[in-house]
């Protein structure tokens, strides 16, 4: 068993720590809300109190946290984990940040002669919870081979994308523009089927059996035809701040993407109504109102 530790815990921070733990690992832990430490610490985490203490002695670090700026912070800033970190030791950051973030961090570890590799997740807290996420990674080969055993207990499978760590906050953004997409397309097709009489059940129920039978669909489907956007996996703010990566990353290479303009123009109408209580996919009743029905 190895030596961890793991920056980050929020909902899905805090679910894959303890499948960490779970699998027999020692693990050190760092939040900047200390209080969420809390129920790791009863199942034998220690807590740190600087992301440096927490990379101390360990042969690897996950890093799972909200946004590029606080990822940022947590690898160089003054108690960053870079202060705490071996020489040889390896940084796995899952967090969805841009691809021109990864690559800066990836610089930065090579000069501190630590190792580096990108391994964004996909699935909500309760995937997580359950180890059934997915997972993309791309880094130098060695560091890939060796980071292997540490991500099997997260999820059920793992997608090299090869040497380039951004190569695996690519895939992130693409695939999250991705689901975007097929929120926006299941909330416009349920919505006309509505006023045509047919409706949304009948026609969610079709589809998503048929030709449309894949966990995407049935899962996030399922809350637009019912227009129920609880349980709450991604808060909208986040999914709003993903967009926007999605775009600035497009627009770096010259690559229209109207959809995902129209997903994070979406998101912002959610954000600017403070609903902060729903899963992103509530910016599916935008599509309703859009058609003059009730949300």
């Amino acid at each position: 068993m190895a030596k961890l530790a793991f920056l980050g815990l929020g909902n899905m921070g805090l679910a894959m720590a303890a499948n960490l733990l779970k699998a027999g690992h020692t693990l050190t832990v760092y939040n900047r809300t200390a209080a969420k430490a809390a129920p790791l610490q009863a199942q034998g985490a220690t807590v740190a109190a600087t992301p440096a203490e927490a990379a101390r002695g360990a042969e690897a670090v996950f890093t799972m946290v909200s946004d590029d700026a606080v990822l940022t912070e947590l690898v160089t800033g003054p108690e960053g984990l870079l202060h705490g970190l071996a020489p040889n030791a390896v940084h796995i950051s899952c967090s969805t940040v841009a691809p021109t973030t990864t690559t800066r961090l990836a610089e930065a570890h090579a000069a501190h002669g630590s190792e580096f590799v990108a391994a964004p997740v996909f699935g909500k807290p309760d995937a997580a919870a359950s180890a059934k996420l997915w997972l993309g990674l791309a880094g130098p080969p060695a560091a890939r081979a060796k980071v292997q055993p540490w991500l099997a207990p997260l999820g059920q499978g793992v997608h090299e994308f090869g040497d380039d760590p951004a190569a695996a906050s690519v895939v992130k953004l693409c695939g999250n523009f991705m689901l975007g997409a097929a929120i926006e397309a299941m909330a416009e097709a349920f919505t006309l089927a509505e006023k045509s009489g047919v409706g949304r059940q009948p026609i969610y129920d079709f589809l998503v059996n048929t030709i449309f039978d894949c966990p995407v669909y049935h899962g996030y489907g399922r809350m637009i035809a019912s227009k129920n956007y609880t349980p709450v996996g991604a808060l909208p703010p986040i999914i709003r701040k993903d967009f926007r990566l999605v775009l600035d990353h497009a627009q770096q290479l010259a690559t229209p993407m109207p959809l995902a303009q129209l997903v994070h123009n979406r998101m912002s109408t959610t954000v600017a109504r403070g609903e902060d209580d729903v899963d992103w996919t509530a910016f599916a009743r935008r599509v309703s109102e859009d058609a003059g029905l009730e949300a």
